[in-house]
């Protein structure tokens, strides 16, 4: 089933540079930055929210050999999806928007690095749907919530985050992988280096280790950790049941006493 949901970004992905171009509205050569090449069967990741700096999108760019190492490894590929849009008032934001999109035109990296335009709600749940893993870089402790990835769990998808938001309380050993936050004086190397050391060691291996099915048994028992442990704390469900048990209840039933007190 998640193959299926992949190959249908896949398709989309495709489908948007087609009219794109066919609209005259992109050129020849942005045609494969627009995810043209991206091949269903290799380790996709996902990242797509809105851009702003403090979610540093361009961090995995922070060490290019390395990073160009694991996309064009015609053995084990890993393959990366950006979307998003920033707040028309946030210069800085459109500033990392630009610089993520320029990369993923870069020929060095082979086609396998995507930036799909009009970022929406229809898009946005292929892309919680389709990727492989979802990854989210924010700078702890800026994060708020961080919705996507829930949203991308309840869906069989894996997280890498650095442990803020919603990954602080998520995250149990079983779902995903787990960023440390660095020092207040960072300036984001740790974090770089401590993803491309779980990206080479421990991510691509679980993904393409494979038995005899040619079915990844590890990868899958994370998918299935991911929508148990999503399903069961971080829903719509979850949270009404919690406000009336602990708030609305107890609130209704301490003015009715109140308007009417006990007798002896």
């Amino acid at each position: 089933m998640h193959l299926k949901l992949k190959h249908v970004l896949m398709r989309l992905v495709r489908e948007e540079a087609r009219r794109s171009f066919a609209r005259r509205s992109m050129e020849a050569t942005q045609l494969v930055g627009a995810g043209t090449l991206l091949d269903p069967y290799a380790l996709t990741i996902g990242f797509a929210r809105r851009f702003a700096t403090y979610k540093r999108a361009n961090l995995i760019f922070r060490d290019l050999e390395r990073l160009r190492a694991l996309v064009t490894n015609s053995a084990r590929p890993v393959q990366l999806v950006f979307s998003g849009k920033a707040h028309p008032a946030d210069t800085p934001g459109k500033q990392v928007l630009q610089e993520v999109y320029q990369w993923t035109r870069d020929p060095q990296f082979a086609g396998r690095i995507a930036f799909v335009e009009d970022y929406g709600m229809h898009l946005a749940h292929l892309l919680v749907q389709g990727v492989d893993l979802w990854l989210n870089l924010p700078r702890v402790p800026l994060e708020a919530s961080g919705t996507s990835g829930m949203k991308a769990a309840l869906n069989g998808v894996p997280q890498c985050s650095t442990v803020d938001g919603w990954w602080e309380e998520g995250f149990d050993g079983t779902n995903g992988w787990a960023i440390e936050p660095e020092l207040d004086d960072d300036t984001g190397t740790r974090t770089a280096n401590r993803l491309y050391s779980l990206l080479e060691t421990e991510v691509v291996p679980a993904y393409y280790e494979r038995n005899e099915q040619d079915l990844p048994l590890r990868w899958l028992r994370m998918m299935k950790h991911a929508i148990r442990q999503a399903g069961t704390h971080f829903t719509g469900r979850r949270m009404v049941e919690q406000y009336v048990r602990a708030y609305y209840a107890p609130s209704i039933l301490g003015d009715a006493l109140q308007d009417d007190p006990p007798t002896a």
